[in-house]
């Protein structure tokens, strides 16, 4: 089992947590790139930011490896996103509803969790991020439930290829009931605007 490192909440979570957020950096980042955004996560919410398991050097990290020509292996990104897992089992209770905010690669981890154990996943939000083109374990569970997922990109991000942009808009509209934002004149960044519109999306679908 791959033990993750973390950067926790002020008021950090517990084993009875009703719901954790998890934030996600992206490829070649770290544990501490995201928490700058947890002031826009719903009053209350502890979160919890993960460090990916794949040493870069330099103090990056990633979730699985990435070619020049945008090929992703399967099998890697397994790896990766049972090591989330692992570490949700080992820190958060079974009925801990885990809400993933990620960026880039780790919006593609975003959904990942939400495409291998959607019982255990509620409202997802995917800045930047993308689907690999294979099929996933609970594919099928999500086109019959169609879960609410945000998804906000820039139209001027130069690190998205179309045919993954292309891919994700495709896999949202059979799979969930998303919200998609798209930012003009933003690139592969995320701003306060953006983030506006990701605390109102989770405000709504986490009230009680």
């Amino acid at each position: 089992m791959t033990t993750l490192r973390s950067v926790l909440s002020p008021l950090p979570p517990a084993p009875d947590s009703p719901a954790v957020a998890l934030l996600l950096h992206g490829f070649g980042s770290h544990e501490h790139d995201l928490p700058g955004i947890a002031r826009w996560l719903p009053a209350g919410l502890p979160w919890a930011s993960l460090r990916a398991p794949l040493e870069m050097g330099y103090g990056a990290a990633a979730w699985f490896p990435l070619s020049p020509d945008g090929a992703m292996d399967q099998d890697a990104i397994a790896a990766g996103t049972d090591a989330v897992w692992d570490w949700v089992d080992a820190h958060l209770g079974a009925r801990t509803s885990i809400v993933p905010v990620g960026f880039s690669q780790g919006g593609l981890m975003a959904l990942q969790l939400l495409r291998t154990r959607p019982d255990r996943v509620a409202a997802p939000v995917v800045l930047a991020g993308f689907v690999p083109v294979e099929p996933q374990a609970a594919d099928a569970t999500l086109a019959a439930t169609r879960p609410a997922v945000f998804w906000g990109r820039g139209d001027a991000d130069p690190v998205i290829w179309p045919d993954a942009l292309a891919r994700t808009r495709d896999f949202l509209a059979a799979h969930a009931t998303a919200e998609t934002h798209v930012y003009p004149g933003l690139g592969h960044s995320i701003t306060e605007e953006e983030m506006e519109d990701v605390r109102a999306f989770l405000e709504a679908q986490l009230r009680p």
